[in-house]
């Protein structure tokens, strides 16, 4: 939540400096840690185009068995605030897929799978993919959702 590299430095530098206040506001849970992986917290937009910012940490990937679940979470959590603030659209990026070392391919099919079954009253989604590669690879995803 605190500009780091990827999307999160990314949304900083769009957001403009108040949202860095805004994310320091945010109550750490334990020492250094304000959204653990697998939860949401939400900040205004300042800058943005949007009016809000969901933060989400998605997980480090170890294997299917110990990070499936918390990359789920993470996609569940931050729609859960969406529609408990009344939002109709959301943007995501490919979660965990950067640094984190996430398979894109299972990491697509859990995320258009986590956003079909937890979709709420959003009336958008988008996932917003760097790249061709990864944009087939969500494409690829979700085409068994036809």
């Amino acid at each position: 939540m605190l500009g780091g590299g990827g999307v999160d430095g990314a949304i900083h530098r769009a957001a403009g400096p108040k949202i860095l206040e805004a994310c320091r506001a945010v109550p750490e849970v334990r020492p250094g840690v304000r959204c653990p992986t697998g939860e949401a917290r939400l900040t205004p937009g300042f800058r943005l185009p949007a009016r809000y910012v969901i933060h989400t940490v998605g997980p480090v990937y170890r294997s299917a068995q110990a990070s499936a679940q918390l990359l789920r979470a993470a996609y569940e959590a931050s729609l859960d605030l969406a529609n408990a603030h009344g939002l109709a659209t959301i943007a995501f990026p490919a979660i965990s897929c950067g640094v984190y070392g996430y398979p894109a391919d299972a990491a697509a099919r859990s995320a258009v799978d986590t956003v079909r079954m937890h979709a709420g009253r959003l009336q958008e989604i988008h996932f917003v993919l760097f790249g061709e590669a990864m944009f087939k690879t969500w494409v690829e995803a979700a085409k068994g959702h036809e």
